[in-house]
Parts: structure tokens; C-alpha cells; sequence
């Protein structure tokens, strides 16, 4: 495929023959966007407060005695430090005010990624964003690019004495989950852009890595166990 093309995989004849639209998965993180978005955010309420950084580092030997064990326990913790003090209204207010910020950097964006989606959509597919990203942050990030239309199954967060924390990280096989719960089993084309996408490109007809090095596609196919399409999108 040309470098930097966004092209759309072929249509899949069973679902064509069957009258029903193809459904299309999108990861988000490195697939819609470079980077991180759901880090850039928890960033920007650090640079916003003098007393999250000191807090942080008082923190830092409890953290230092969890890394050994797990690397989600301490990012757990600087989250949660992250959103002290935020209930869900204001949680949602926030994280609307960051997407429409955010959204204006355009450069931020996969624009290949970004037009590879619009297309299935005037195609008729049944577009999915399947994201680790907070529910909230990936649907007014998406709305603020005039994404519309689309199913969202992202990351929850819940409610708690000291603030928003995390209740479900949606990555690796849970997206798999998430899918079956929302009713979907099945479906012809996923994009991914990592090794944790594995389970969510595995049932696809047609896996699709996203900027992935020669080294990372092959790892990815020795785990599908077959051939995959690689996409270089900017």
C-alpha cells in the first residue's frame, strides 16, 4: 500500500450478499491520534496545579514499592492524584473543555486515520471506536472533530469520596469483552496499532496495523497466525 495512503479494505461479500453494513472497528490511541490521549489530559491537570506534582512526589516511595509488582498500581495512584477533588459533572466539564483544546491542534491528529474512518462511514459501515481512552475525553474529542455517528466503547470511570477513578480499562482482551456486551461478535475490518490489539484483530476478516515497525507487524502476525495489511499513516 502507498505510503500514507488511507485506503479502505475490500468489502466483505457474505455481509454485502446479507444486506447488512460492515462493521469497522478503530482503536483510537496511535490510530485517530498520535500519542496518548487520556495522558495528555491527566498532563495537563499536573501543569494546572502546583500542589498534584508535590503530592505526587510525596507519593513517590509508595510508588517506587509498587513498580516491582505491577506498573498499574502506580499510574493508578498518579490518576487518581490527577483527578482529586472532581466529581462526575465537573469530571465531564472538564474533559469537554480539554477535547475542544486539544482538538485544535491539528497536528495532534492522524489525518490518514481520521479520513480512512469518514470513508467507511460514507460507505455505510457500522463504524466502532474501541478505545483504552476514557469514555467521556474519546467522545468530546471525536464530536469536536464533527465525528459523528459513532459507537464509542472506551474506558469508564466512576465516582468516589476524593474524586473520579478508575472502574474498567478497556485494553488487550476486555475489548473483546466490551464488544460481546454491546452485542457485536463479529465483524470484517479492525485497526490497531499495537500488540494489545491482538485480540481485537484476531476475529477480523481483514487486520489492519497502523504505523507498525517491520519488527511489531511480524510479532503481530506470529500471534494471529497469518498475514495482516500494514497502513504508514500520518
Amino acid at each position: 500500500m502507498p505510503k500514507g495512503e488511507a485506503q479502505v479494505v475490500s468489502t466483505d461479500v457474505a455481509d454485502v450478499s446479507a444486506g447488512l453494513p460492515r462493521v469497522v472497528l478503530f482503536d483510537f490511541d496511535g490510530v485517530l491520534i498520535h500519542g496518548d490521549a487520556f495522558y495528555l489530559f491527566i498532563r495537563e491537570r499536573y501543569r494546572g496545579s502546583w500542589w498534584r506534582p508535590l503530592l505526587a512526589l510525596l507519593s513517590a516511595p509508595l510508588l517506587l514499592l509498587q513498580l516491582p509488582f505491577s506498573r498499574r498500581l502506580p499510574a493508578r495512584v498518579l490518576v487518581r492524584i490527577a483527578l482529586f477533588g472532581l466529581g462526575e459533572q465537573r469530571y465531564q466539564a472538564t474533559a469537554n473543555g480539554f477535547a475542544a483544546s486539544l482538538a485544535r491542534r491539528s497536528r495532534q491528529f492522524c489525518r490518514d486515520g481520521l479520513q480512512a474512518l469518514r470513508r467507511h462511514q460514507a460507505q455505510g459501515d457500522r463504524v466502532i471506536v474501541v478505545t483504552g481512552c476514557e469514555h467521556a475525553l474519546v467522545s468530546g474529542i471525536l464530536q469536536q472533530l464533527g465525528l459523528t455517528d459513532l459507537e464509542i466503547l472506551a474506558s469508564q470511570l466512576r465516582p468516589g469520596w476524593l474524586g473520579m477513578r478508575p472502574l474498567r480499562h478497556n485494553v488487550g482482551r476486555r475489548k473483546v469483552q466490551t464488544l460481546a456486551q454491546h452485542g457485536v461478535t463479529a465483524w470484517q475490518v479492525a485497526y490497531g496499532d499495537s500488540m494489545h490489539d491482538v485480540a481485537m484483530l484476531k476475529p477480523a476478516s481483514e487486520a489492519v496495523l497502523v504505523n507498525g515497525t517491520p519488527a511489531l507487524c511480524k510479532k503481530v502476525e506470529k500471534a494471529l497466525g497469518r498475514a495482516i495489511t500494514r497502513v504508514e499513516w500520518f
